[in-house]
Protein backbone atom coordinates (compact mmCIF):
# COMPACT_ATOMS: atom_id res chain seq x y z
CA UNK A 1 0.00 0.00 0.00
CA UNK A 2 3.10 2.68 0.83
CA UNK A 3 4.14 1.79 -2.89
CA UNK A 4 1.17 2.92 -4.05
CA UNK A 5 0.55 5.76 -2.03
CA UNK A 6 4.39 6.82 -3.36
CA UNK A 7 4.02 6.42 -6.20
CA UNK A 8 0.76 7.98 -6.83
CA UNK A 9 2.20 10.77 -4.83
CA UNK A 10 4.84 11.15 -7.12
CA UNK A 11 2.59 11.07 -10.19
CA UNK A 12 0.59 13.82 -8.98
CA UNK A 13 3.63 16.00 -7.71
CA UNK A 14 5.01 15.50 -11.53
CA UNK A 15 1.71 16.49 -13.39
CA UNK A 16 1.19 19.19 -10.94
CA UNK A 17 4.86 20.97 -12.01
CA UNK A 18 4.63 19.78 -15.65
CA UNK A 19 0.86 21.94 -15.59
CA UNK A 20 2.57 24.75 -14.04
CA UNK A 21 5.34 24.73 -15.84
CA UNK A 22 3.52 25.09 -18.73
CA UNK A 23 1.04 27.68 -17.89
CA UNK A 24 3.92 30.15 -16.87
CA UNK A 25 5.31 29.32 -20.63
CA UNK A 26 1.85 30.29 -22.17
CA UNK A 27 1.67 33.43 -20.40
CA UNK A 28 5.51 34.25 -20.58
CA UNK A 29 4.99 33.89 -24.33
CA UNK A 30 1.65 35.97 -24.32
CA UNK A 31 3.26 38.93 -22.13
CA UNK A 32 6.25 38.96 -24.71
CA UNK A 33 3.55 39.07 -27.67
CA UNK A 34 1.69 42.21 -26.34
CA UNK A 35 4.86 43.80 -24.94
CA UNK A 36 6.14 43.08 -28.78
CA UNK A 37 3.40 44.70 -30.48
CA UNK A 38 4.40 48.37 -31.85
CA UNK A 39 2.61 50.31 -34.45
CA UNK A 40 3.68 50.66 -37.98
CA UNK A 41 3.11 54.31 -37.48
CA UNK A 42 5.83 57.33 -36.69
CA UNK A 43 5.41 59.73 -33.97
CA UNK A 44 4.53 62.24 -36.54
CA UNK A 45 2.20 59.91 -38.53
CA UNK A 46 0.42 59.01 -35.08
CA UNK A 47 -0.29 62.48 -33.76
CA UNK A 48 -1.66 63.48 -37.77
CA UNK A 49 -4.43 60.75 -36.61
CA UNK A 50 -5.37 62.13 -33.10
CA UNK A 51 -7.94 64.70 -33.38
CA UNK A 52 -7.02 65.63 -29.63
CA UNK A 53 -3.22 66.70 -30.69
CA UNK A 54 -4.01 69.34 -33.45
CA UNK A 55 -2.58 72.14 -31.59
CA UNK A 56 0.69 69.77 -31.36
CA UNK A 57 0.79 69.18 -34.44
CA UNK A 58 0.63 72.72 -35.73
CA UNK A 59 3.18 73.74 -33.38
CA UNK A 60 5.65 70.76 -34.62
CA UNK A 61 4.84 72.15 -38.03
CA UNK A 62 6.07 75.66 -37.78
CA UNK A 63 9.04 75.23 -36.25
CA UNK A 64 10.06 71.83 -37.97
CA UNK A 65 9.96 69.39 -35.41
CA UNK A 66 7.49 67.17 -37.16
CA UNK A 67 10.39 66.05 -39.51
CA UNK A 68 12.26 64.74 -36.68
CA UNK A 69 9.60 62.65 -34.96
CA UNK A 70 9.29 61.41 -38.29
CA UNK A 71 12.85 59.92 -38.25
CA UNK A 72 13.44 56.39 -37.36
CA UNK A 73 15.09 56.97 -33.95
CA UNK A 74 13.62 56.42 -31.05
CA UNK A 75 11.60 58.63 -29.18
CA UNK A 76 9.61 59.84 -26.43
CA UNK A 77 7.14 62.68 -26.67
CA UNK A 78 5.23 64.04 -23.76
CA UNK A 79 2.58 65.51 -25.61
CA UNK A 80 0.11 68.12 -24.44
CA UNK A 81 -3.66 67.12 -25.64
CA UNK A 82 -5.32 70.57 -26.95
CA UNK A 83 -7.14 70.85 -23.86
CA UNK A 84 -3.00 71.44 -22.12
CA UNK A 85 -2.38 74.26 -24.68
CA UNK A 86 -5.96 75.90 -24.25
CA UNK A 87 -4.54 76.22 -20.34
CA UNK A 88 -2.61 78.71 -21.87
CA UNK A 89 -3.60 82.58 -22.38
CA UNK A 90 -3.60 84.33 -25.32
CA UNK A 91 -0.99 86.45 -24.96
CA UNK A 92 1.49 83.49 -24.71
CA UNK A 93 0.06 81.59 -27.75
CA UNK A 94 0.43 84.72 -29.87
CA UNK A 95 3.76 85.09 -28.42
CA UNK A 96 4.76 81.73 -29.33
CA UNK A 97 3.26 81.44 -33.16
CA UNK A 98 5.01 84.84 -33.73
CA UNK A 99 7.44 84.03 -36.80
CA UNK A 100 10.05 86.10 -34.76
CA UNK A 101 9.61 83.48 -32.10
CA UNK A 102 9.76 80.52 -33.77
CA UNK A 103 13.33 79.48 -32.04
CA UNK A 104 11.04 80.24 -28.38
CA UNK A 105 8.56 77.65 -29.85
CA UNK A 106 10.71 74.72 -30.92
CA UNK A 107 12.80 74.84 -27.30
CA UNK A 108 9.27 75.14 -25.87
CA UNK A 109 8.39 71.84 -27.32
CA UNK A 110 11.77 70.39 -27.07
CA UNK A 111 11.05 70.29 -23.66
CA UNK A 112 8.86 67.79 -24.43
CA UNK A 113 10.98 65.37 -26.29
CA UNK A 114 12.95 62.61 -25.00
CA UNK A 115 15.73 60.93 -27.68
CA UNK A 116 15.14 58.08 -26.05
CA UNK A 117 12.61 55.18 -25.53
CA UNK A 118 10.81 55.76 -22.37
CA UNK A 119 7.91 53.54 -21.30
CA UNK A 120 5.68 54.11 -18.41
CA UNK A 121 6.92 51.05 -16.82
CA UNK A 122 11.09 52.08 -17.72
CA UNK A 123 9.95 55.70 -16.24
CA UNK A 124 8.59 53.97 -12.80
CA UNK A 125 11.83 51.56 -12.28
CA UNK A 126 14.00 54.67 -13.01
CA UNK A 127 12.02 56.52 -10.40
CA UNK A 128 12.40 53.06 -8.14
CA UNK A 129 16.62 53.47 -8.56
CA UNK A 130 16.36 57.05 -7.53
CA UNK A 131 14.45 56.58 -4.31
CA UNK A 132 10.75 58.09 -5.81
CA UNK A 133 12.43 60.89 -8.24
CA UNK A 134 14.09 60.04 -12.14
CA UNK A 135 15.29 62.74 -14.18
CA UNK A 136 15.21 62.09 -17.78
CA UNK A 137 17.50 64.83 -20.46
CA UNK A 138 15.08 66.45 -23.19
CA UNK A 139 16.01 67.48 -26.65
CA UNK A 140 16.86 71.21 -25.55
CA UNK A 141 19.04 69.92 -23.03
CA UNK A 142 17.11 70.29 -19.72
CA UNK A 143 15.74 67.78 -17.22
CA UNK A 144 12.68 66.41 -16.69
CA UNK A 145 11.72 65.46 -13.60
CA UNK A 146 9.40 62.61 -12.62
CA UNK A 147 7.90 61.37 -9.31
CA UNK A 148 4.73 59.78 -8.41
CA UNK A 149 1.36 61.32 -7.31
CA UNK A 150 -0.99 58.87 -5.84
CA UNK A 151 -0.95 56.55 -9.06
CA UNK A 152 -0.11 59.43 -11.57
CA UNK A 153 3.58 60.09 -13.55
CA UNK A 154 4.40 63.83 -12.70
CA UNK A 155 6.95 65.48 -14.62
CA UNK A 156 8.15 68.89 -13.59
CA UNK A 157 10.37 71.27 -15.94
CA UNK A 158 13.27 73.34 -14.48
CA UNK A 159 10.73 76.11 -13.97
CA UNK A 160 8.62 74.43 -11.57
CA UNK A 161 6.04 73.73 -14.21
CA UNK A 162 4.53 70.05 -13.95
CA UNK A 163 2.36 67.82 -15.78
CA UNK A 164 0.68 64.94 -15.10
CA UNK A 165 0.39 62.14 -17.60
CA UNK A 166 -3.16 60.95 -18.50
CA UNK A 167 -2.62 58.47 -21.28
CA UNK A 168 0.86 56.60 -21.43
CA UNK A 169 2.44 53.88 -23.81
CA UNK A 170 1.31 54.50 -27.28
CA UNK A 171 3.71 52.66 -28.74
CA UNK A 172 5.20 53.66 -32.50
CA UNK A 173 7.72 53.12 -35.13
CA UNK A 174 10.32 55.19 -33.80
CA UNK A 175 9.14 55.53 -30.22
CA UNK A 176 6.32 56.41 -27.55
CA UNK A 177 3.94 58.58 -27.24
CA UNK A 178 2.45 59.98 -23.48
CA UNK A 179 -0.32 62.33 -23.40
CA UNK A 180 0.00 65.12 -21.07
CA UNK A 181 -2.33 67.50 -19.23
CA UNK A 182 0.12 70.72 -19.17
CA UNK A 183 2.26 72.32 -21.99
CA UNK A 184 5.61 73.12 -20.40
CA UNK A 185 6.91 76.55 -21.07
CA UNK A 186 9.93 77.51 -18.62
CA UNK A 187 9.14 81.41 -17.46
CA UNK A 188 13.37 81.89 -19.11
CA UNK A 189 11.47 81.60 -22.47
CA UNK A 190 8.52 84.04 -22.21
Amino acid sequence: MKKWTSLVSLCTLFLGLQTFAQDNAIEFKFQNLISNIKSEKSILERTESFANHSSLLNALRATNLDKVLDYSGEFTIFAPSNMAFEKLSKATIDKLYDPENRKVLKDMLSYHIIADKLSASKMLKAMCRGNGIAKFTTIQGEKITATMQGIDIVLTDVSGNSATITTADSNQSNGIIHEVDTVFVPEKML
